[in-house]
């Protein structure tokens, strides 16, 4: 059986471009936690579903499962900062952080593209992850902005990215 470097694995997977997606939710204090995801998609239209991947040892993770609900935000391409500072692992992720609460009661950040306002319909654990998927209760699209990317481990908008993208590909 062949095995796979984790290091290469993850350089090659960089060259796959995602996009950069705020999860949030809040707990019964009304106290708003959240996480950063390159993992956010569609999964189905019938019912209406969407997923994302999170590390198992994720505190908003315990959040979201005893809460049952959760929003993906998608941030804007001049959003990095905030991506950094909710990604960050201690301190108040939100000190400082615009928002509103969403009809289910999670955080809508300011200045974002679009979200999702979900339920939780299922997790379940693969490797070193669980996935979630959330059946869309609420949605809308708040700006025509650009939306902010992950790629090669950095950041940018879909159109500095898709710049990059082709002039590498045709040697400009």
């Amino acid at each position: 059986m062949d095995t796979v470097n984790g290091r290469y694995f993850r350089g090659v997977l960089g060259h796959f471009p995602t996009s950069v997606v705020a999860i949030t939710t809040a707990d019964d204090e009304e106290r708003p936690h959240g996480l950063i995801v390159g993992t956010f998609m569609s999964v189905s239209l019938d019912p209406p579903l969407v997923s994302f991947l999170v590390d198992s040892s994720s505190t908003t993770l315990r959040t979201i499962r005893a809460t049952g609900r959760f929003c993906a935000n998608s941030l804007a391409g001049n959003q990095e900062r905030l991506s950094r500072q909710l990604a960050g692992g201690a301190g108040d992720r939100f000190k400082g952080v615009t928002w509103k609460a969403s009809p289910l009661g999670n955080p809508v950040l300011e200045g974002i593209v679009a979200w999702v306002d979900c339920s939780v319909e299922n997790v379940v654990e693969i490797g070193d992850h669980f996935l979630v998927v959330g059946r869309a209760r609420h949605l809308r699209v708040e700006s025509r902005r650009s939306p902010l990317l992950f790629f090669r481990g950095g950041y940018g908008d879909y159109l500095s990215t898709t710049h990059l993208v082709l002039d590498r590909l045709v040697g400009w």
